[in-house]
């Protein structure tokens, strides 16, 4: 089967669930229901888009299907950052939304591009470098994190433990404008780069033999995923294991390397998910589980299996 029609194929699906997730069992009023669900599902598709193509990206770059933008401590950094908000003001007054949506992905791109500047500078070895001071710094800020809870008295730790869960229930209507713009953005970046991505995949010294500014091109690719899943996990929280998962899936399914073609697979692929599961958890267990729980153990399988294949 052809890439355009495996990609036409998963966008019906995807419709068809976005259709049933906003139909499905309204049975209040429509002037309730479809803003309700609307913000709901623009933020499904918000964060589907935003991790999927961050962690194709990441895994083009450092060429490994096992690793994750996760690596690199963004998830404890906003562990960290909602555990240091409790300790400072409390748990009740954390100010406008909005501004706390921009300060957080701000934070966490700042922090990763200081991180890039410094350790992208020079060197054959420096992504290896790079990777393996990002795994010391989510150490740290685990610790960090750990260390400030302790200070923290039962009811907020409660409050605090609720934000380290991606929650797709409770999110601003204000920042899903916000976290749209910065998508765009991001979008139009992987698309002016979308040719020197297929070239990546050779490798660094076939890229730099064919004429790409691997540097340079390596920083701009990782400043996007830094941006990306900014977005994504100051939208909602922290989803791990959801990159993974729905981008060997879209490996799978498409018959291409091209990039033109698996980025928006991967965006499809992890939009089924995120709605179709959501769908599912909302219809048929009346909401007993959350997603996020569920996408992480699935996640978790599909590591597993990884490992398990490039150990045999």
């Amino acid at each position: 089967m052809s890439p355009a029609r495996v990609l036409l194929l998963l966008a019906f699906a995807a419709l068809g669930l976005a259709i049933a997730f906003m139909t499905v069992g309204a049975n209040g009023r429509w002037g309730f229901v479809l803003p309700f669900r609307g913000t709901k599902l623009a933020s499904l598709l918000l964060v589907a888009c935003a991790v999927a193509t961050a962690t194709v990206l990441f895994q083009t770059v450092s060429g490994n299907r096992i690793l994750t933008p996760a690596i690199m401590g963004f998830d404890e950094l906003y562990r960290l950052i909602q555990t240091g908000l409790v300790v400072a003001v409390g748990s009740g007054g954390f100010g406008d939304p909005r501004l706390r949506f921009l300060a957080e992905a701000g934070a966490m791109v700042l922090f990763a591009s200081l991180l890039y500047r410094w350790l992208l500078a020079r060197g054959e070895r420096s992504l290896h470098l790079l990777l393996l001071v990002g795994v010391v710094c989510g150490v740290l800020f685990r610790s960090l994190s750990q260390f400030l809870q302790r200070m923290l008295d039962p009811n907020q730790f409660v409050v605090l433990q609720t934000s380290f869960f991606a929650n797709f229930n409770t999110v601003h209507p204000d920042l899903l404008a916000l976290a749209a713009l910065g998508l765009a953005a991001a979008g139009f970046g992987v698309w002016r780069l979308v040719g020197r991505l297929d070239v990546l995949l050779l490798g660094r010294d076939e890229a730099i033999a064919l004429g790409v500014d691997h540097r340079r091109t390596l920083t701009l690719v990782l400043v996007l995923v830094a941006l990306l899943v900014s977005l994504s996990t100051a939208l909602v929280g922290p989803v791990t294991f959801l990159g993974l998962l729905v981008a060997n899936l879209a490996y799978r399914v498409m018959p291409t390397y091209r990039h033109a073609f698996v980025l928006p697979a991967a965006a499809l692929v992890a939009a089924i998910t995120l709605v179709g599961g959501q769908l599912i958890l909302e219809r048929v267990f009346a909401l007993n589980a959350a997603l996020s729980i569920v996408i992480e153990f699935l996640g978790g399988l599909t590591l597993l299996v990884l490992l398990a294949r490039r150990a045999r």
